[in-house]
């Protein structure tokens, strides 16, 4: 496959059976393919962001962590308590060469997570709400698993957040007194070398 098409062969992914299977073919490449052909800088940004609110010793979680390449991040920044996350084993495997988390759980995104309740002191979650992704449903789990006055901090295209029910679900859940929102960055482009034309934003939420 030519490098520059698989984003958009995850992106075409025919639901999460087939999302898993194409992030565990990708797992071993991703990271080299994210750095020469993408310049991914989403981790960096989000965590820039998280590090204004989130105490060192935050219990974390990395909803979607992929590779591990937010807990690298989140680590150099001092953050050592990281549960990753994420649907593919493939992606976990990689991740846990990094040696940066602390547990490893198969989940995912849209269903009922095995955590309890108020279990995480915060959550990131970055480049997993997006196209052919997790649904804006998700973010119920999120807002379970994360303790009132945690924060959570998560990406998301700004065509996304109209088209796909996420502006509705996050009006939603502020609206029925589950979370506040702290801050939404300016929109940003992260995947300046495979996706010039595409933005992201970071969105800060406060658990009530």
């Amino acid at each position: 496959m030519e490098q520059e098409n698989k984003v958009q062969w995850i992106y075409s992914s025919r639901g999460n059976e087939e999302l898993e299977e194409r992030y565990d073919q990708w797992a071993q490449d991703y990271d080299a393919d994210l750095e020469r052909d993408y310049k991914w800088q989403g981790p960096e940004v989000a965590a820039e962001f998280f590090a204004k609110y989130v105490p060192k010793e935050a219990r974390i979680l990395d909803a979607g962590a992929g590779t591990g390449l937010v807990g690298v991040v989140l680590t150099k920044k001092g953050y050592r308590d990281i549960a990753a996350m994420d649907l593919s084993t493939g992606m976990l495997e990689e991740a846990r060469k990094k040696n940066v988390y602390r547990e490893f759980h198969q989940m995912v995104m849209g269903e009922t997570l095995d955590f309890p309740t108020d279990f995480f002191d915060s959550t990131i979650s970055i480049g997993v709400l997006t196209v052919g992704h997790a649904p804006a449903s998700s973010l119920d789990e999120l807002v379970r698993v994360t303790r009132p006055g945690g924060y959570i901090v998560f990406s998301l295209r700004p065509d996304v957040y109209e088209g796909s029910g996420f502006k509705e679900k996050m009006i939603g859940l502020e609206n029925n007194g589950k979370w506040k929102l702290v801050e939404a960055s300016e929109k940003k482009q992260v995947l300046p070398r495979g996706e010039p034309d595409v933005f992201h934003q970071i969105w800060v939420y406060r658990v009530i």
